[in-house]
């Protein structure tokens, strides 16, 4: 499949996909929102699915920059609202994808594209990044769901303080808040974020697909609800033969080779 504003590339299981607009600074608009829709999806499908995905931004200075203002400033009520609607569906899909997603943010992460990172599983930074939610200096609020997850992640009073200042932050006050899992120089942040989705993708990909559904849904209700819920996947999964595999490589003291089956 080809795209207009994305590069896909493939490593074995490892899918890199990249924002591709550097002249404007990777900024979202519907065409990229459209797109990375549908190129999570068909990652997602087909014999061999990828195992991990890591999500960047072309270029030396954006992961991605936000929203594109420009298309932004001509909606209507309409408009924005289907704008907003195709961001959602976007973090969705990459929290709903059955891999996990690793954002490599290498640059400005604002707005949308802070969103974008938000509903990755991991977010590792350069060193360069700067992040934050500056859509308050518009005369907005987030609106690709960055009122709920940035909450989520950080804590109700540090997604207050980011998104009411509307005020960025560097990589090194994100990593002290929580808001990113490593920093890592400029110059090693892709190799860096390639070498931890090899690692990911060797891993048994029913199962993290199954943490990854648990994670998402459980702290969503109560407790006794959720350990059900875990309850449930941990007896399925032994329908598996990735589970066979595991048992039977652990016992015989050797590394296991996982199929997705």
């Amino acid at each position: 499949m080809s795209y207009e504003t994305l590069r896909v590339e493939r490593d074995g299981g490892v899918a890199v996909v990249t924002v591709n607009r550097p002249e404007k600074l990777n900024a979202l608009n519907a065409t990229v929102l459209r797109e990375l829709e549908a190129a999570v999806a068909a990652l997602a499908a087909g014999p061999e699915p990828a195992r991990c995905v890591v999500l960047t931004g072309a270029g030396e200075k954006a992961f991605v920059a936000g929203a594109d203002i420009a298309a932004m400033s001509a909606m209507t009520v309409a408009e924005a609202r289907a704008f907003s609607e195709a961001g959602h569906r976007v973090g969705f899909a990459l929290e709903r994808a059955p891999f996990p997603v690793l954002a490599a943010v290498n640059g400005f992460a604002l707005g949308g594209g802070l969103e974008l990172a938000l509903a990755c599983d991991f977010i590792y930074a350069s060193d360069r990044a700067r992040v934050g939610q500056p859509e308050v200096n518009l005369g907005l609020v987030p609106g690709f769901g960055g009122t709920q997850r940035l909450a989520r992640r950080v804590g109700i009073a540090r997604a207050r303080e980011l998104i009411y200042s509307g005020d960025p932050i560097d990589a090194a006050r994100a990593l002290a808040i929580g808001l990113v899992n490593e920093v890592v120089p400029h110059g090693d942040l892709q190799s860096r974020a390639r070498a931890r989705a090899a690692e990911l993708a060797a891993k048994a990909p029913l199962a993290i697909a199954t943490a990854k559904r648990a994670l998402l849904c459980g702290p969503e209700t109560d407790l006794p609800t959720a350990c059900e819920l875990e309850a449930t996947s941990f007896a399925a999964l032994f329908a598996s033969e990735d589970t066979r595999e595991g048992t039977r490589a652990f016992l015989e003291k050797r590394p296991p080779t996982f199929r997705g089956v």
